[in-house]
C-alpha cells in the first residue's frame, strides 16, 4: 500500500515546510524507498506563471514544462527526482477540472458542492499522481509526501483539509499520518521559548479533523526539555513526537536533524514500513556537504544583477546553483545583490549614493551573473554591467534574458548599431537582434512561452561549455521564455568573435553563446539552474565559479575533475539508493 505523509503549517507560512517536507523524503529515499512529493497551492490561479516573483518567490519550471510552485524545486534537489506539473496542485486546477466535468454533463441532475465533488477530486487527484514514477527507473512510488501550503485555518485551506480529514479514513491509518510544522517564538525581551501559538494551531487542526503524528517546532535555539513535555502535554502527543528544528547553519543538516530525533523510526513504526532502522551511509553524503559548507574558508564573490533583488527566493534555484558549484570547488559564496535600475545614468541624476553604491558592488565582485527576467525595467542597467563584465575581462554568465542582453550589448557597441535592441522592449527598433517567437500567443499570457525540456545541440569542439558538460555532443535544458535571438543576424556577429556555440534541433534557435578572448563569457537561453543538484552542480554555473575563483584553465587540463579534497567519499551513497558517487564529475548527458 502506499504511505501518505501529510506536512501541513501553523502559525504563520514561509516556515520552511518546503525543506522539512523535503527533508522527510531524503531520510526515507536513503532507507532505500521510492518517494514522490506533491505540493498543494490554497490559490485560485492554474500555476505558478503569471506571478511577479515578490509573490511567492520565483516560478520553478519542470521537464514538461509546467510553472510550478518553488518548493517543487526543494524536492527535485533533495531527492533527486524529476517530477511534472501534476504534482503541483492548486485550488484553481482543482475547481477547473470539476467544472469541466458539470460543462460535459458527468454529474448530470446532481448539485455541484464542494463536499462532495471539489474533496473527492482532490483526493482521486492526489492517489492517482502518487503512483507516477518520479525515478529514472520508472518504479512506482512506496512513500507520497504532501505539502499543503499556507496555513491551517485560512479559507482558503479548507477543502483540501476536508479531503484529508476523509482521506484518513479512506486508506486507513496506517498508511496516513499527519507531521504539522509549527513556529516556536522566543521573543527578545524575556528570551522565553513560548508554546501558545503552537497550542492554538494544534488545536485548530484538530477541531477541522486532523490529528498531529509529528509536532515539528521551527525555532531559534534548540528546544528546552521543559518545553517539549509542555507541548506534549498541552498538543495530545507522546514527548517522542515532538520534533526541534532549530536554526542551522545549512539546509543540509535539516535531513541529519530530524533523523537524529528518531523520525525514520517512528514514521517506519507509525506507517508500518518494512525498512532497515540501522544507520545509513546514504546520509554520509549530507553530513560532508554540511560539514564541508561549515569549514569553507576561501571565498568567492558573484554580483547577481536583477531587478528582483530585494527578496532572495526571487532567485531561489540561482543562488542553489551558485551555492552547488561554490560547495564543490570549497569556497564560500557571497552573493552581492545589485538592483540593474541602480547601474543606470538616470540613477547618478537622481539618487547618486545609490548608483556609485551599485557599481562599487559590481567592480569588488569575482564574477557577474545576469539571470532570466521580464518586462523594460532595469534592462539598460543589465546591459552596462554586461558591458563592462565584457571590456574588463570578468567572469560573466548570462542566463535567458541576460543571455539576450548580451547580444544587444555585442551589437551596440561592437557592430556599431547604436539602437540594437530586443523588440520586447523597442518594437521599432532598426536593429532587431532579439525578436518574438512562433509560439507566443499575444492574447494570452499563461502558459504560453516556451517551457520545458529541449534539446540544444554543440557546433563547436572548442566550446568551453561542451567541455564543462563532459563534451556531450548535446544537452537538454529546460526553457522559459519568449524571445529569441534573431537567426538572420548571427554572421555579422560570428565575424567578431562573437560565437553561437549551442543551437537548437532545428539550428534556428540559438541556444548558448561564447566570446573569443575572454576568461569565462557564456550566455545560454535556456535555465540551467532548475537541473543543478547538490552533488551535481549545473555546467554553466561551475564555469562561472571555477573562472572567478580562478581555477576554470587547470579544471578544463585535467579533463574537467577536481581535486580529491573536492570531491566526497566513495562510502557517501547517493540519494538514489542504487547508486554510489565516488568521484564528483560532471554526468555525462545520455541520450532519452
Amino acid at each position: 500500500m502506499m504511505k501518505y505523509i501529510l506536512v501541513t503549517g501553523g502559525v504563520i507560512s514561509g516556515i520552511g515546510k518546503g525543506i522539512i517536507a523535503s527533508s522527510v523524503g531524503t531520510i526515507l529515499k536513503s532507507c532505500g524507498l521510492h518517494v514522490t512529493a506533491i505540493k498543494i497551492d490554497p490559490y485560485i490561479n492554474i500555476d505558478a506563471g503569471t506571478f511577479s516573483p515578490y509573490e511567492h518567490g520565483e516560478v520553478f519550471v519542470l521537464d514538461d514544462g509546467g510553472e510550478v510552485d518553488l518548493d517543487l524545486g526543494n524536492y527535485e534537489r533533495f531527492l533527486d527526482i524529476r517530477l511534472t506539473r501534476d504534482n503541483n496542485l492548486t485550488t484553481g486546477k482543482i475547481y477547473q477540472s470539476v467544472i469541466n466535468k458539470e460543462r460535459r454533463g458527468d454529474y448530470l441532475g446532481k448539485t455541484v458542492q464542494v463536499v462532495p465533488h471539489i474533496t473527492d477530486a482532490i483526493q482521486e487527484w492526489v492517489v492517482k499522481q502518487a503512483k507516477v514514477s518520479v525515478d529514472d527507473d520508472d518504479v512506482e512510488p512506496q512513500v507520497c509526501v504532501i505539502e499543503l501550503g499556507g496555513t491551517v485555518g485560512d479559507i482558503e485551506s479548507m477543502p483540501f483539509i476536508e479531503a484529508f480529514r476523509q482521506f484518513q479514513f479512506k486508506v486507513k491509518r496506517e498508511n496516513f499520518c499527519n507531521i504539522h510544522v509549527s513556529l516556536i517564538p522566543q521573543p527578545g525581551t524575556t528570551g522565553e521559548q513560548k508554546t501558545k501559538p503552537t497550542q492554538n494551531s494544534v488545536r485548530e487542526l484538530r477541531g477541522l479533523g486532523l490529528s498531529p503524528d509529528l509536532i515539528m517546532c521551527r525555532c531559534t535555539t534548540a528546544l528546552e526539555t521543559s518545553v517539549k513535555e509542555k507541548i506534549s502535554m498541552f498538543c495530545h502527543v507522546e514527548p517522542e513526537q515532538v520534533i526541534c528544528v532549530h536554526d542551522v547553519s545549512s539546509i543540509y543538516r535539516v535531513p541529519l536533524l530530524l533523523e537524529s530525533q528518531g523520525v525514520v523510526s517512528y514514521l517506519s513504526r507509525r506507517l508500518n514500513m518494512p525498512i532497515e532502522t540501522r544507520p545509513r551511509k546514504m546520509l554520509t553524503k549530507w553530513k560532508e556537504m554540511s560539514d564541508r559548507s561549515d569549514r569553507l574558508l576561501e571565498q568567492c564573490s558573484i554580483a547577481l544583477v536583477g531587478k528582483y533583488t530585494k527578496f532572495s527566493d526571487s532567485y531561489a534555484s540561482v543562488i542553489k546553483a551558485l551555492e552547488h558549484s561554490a560547495l564543490a570547488i570549497s569556497h564560500k559564496l557571497e552573493v552581492k545583490y545589485i538592483d540593474s535600475a541602480c547601474l543606470e545614468p538616470s540613477t547618478l541624476q537622481e539618487e547618486p549614493v545609490k548608483y556609485h553604491e551599485a557599481w562599487q558592488k559590481l567592480c569588488s565582485s569575482g564574477g557577474v551573473l545576469v539571470p532570466g527576467g521580464f518586462g523594460v525595467r532595469g534592462t539598460e542597467g543589465k546591459i552596462h554591467a554586461i558591458s563592462w563584465a565584457r571590456k574588463q575581462k570578468k567572469p560573466f554568465l548570462g542566463v535567458c534574458l541576460g543571455m539576450q542582453l548580451a547580444v544587444c550589448e555585442f551589437a551596440r557597441n561592437e557592430l556599431g548599431w547604436e539602437d540594437a535592441n530586443s523588440t520586447e522592449f523597442d518594437p521599432e527598433t532598426k536593429h532587431p537582434v532579439v525578436i518574438d517567437m512562433p509560439e507566443h500567443n499575444p492574447g494570452q499570457m499563461g502558459g504560453t512561452m516556451r517551457l520545458g525540456k529541449r534539446r540544444t545541440l554543440f557546433k563547436s569542439p572548442s566550446s568551453i561549455l561542451r567541455k564543462l558538460y563532459g563534451d556531450a555532443e548535446y544537452v537538454e535544458e529546460r526553457h522559459r521564455h519568449r524571445f529569441e535571438v534573431n537567426p538572420e543576424l548571427k554572421s555579422h556577429f560570428e565575424d567578431k568573435g562573437f560565437r553561437f556555440v549551442g543551437q537548437d534541433i532545428e539550428g534556428e534557435r540559438m541556444e548558448v553563446i561564447e566570446l573569443d578572448d575572454h576568461p569565462y563569457f557564456v550566455g545560454v537561453q535556456y535555465h540551467p539552474e532548475f537541473t543543478s543538484r547538490p552533488i551535481k552542480p549545473s555546467p554553466p554555473y561551475l564555469g562561472l565559479l571555477l573562472a572567478s575563483a580562478g581555477k576554470l584553465q587547470s579544471y578544463l587540463q585535467k579533463g574537467c575533475r577536481l581535486s580529491p579534497r573536492d570531491t566526497y567519499s566513495d562510502q557517501s551513497g547517493s540519494s538514489t539508493p542504487d547508486s554510489e558517487i565516488s568521484e564528483l564529475k560532471l554526468p555525462s548527458i545520455s541520450s532519452e
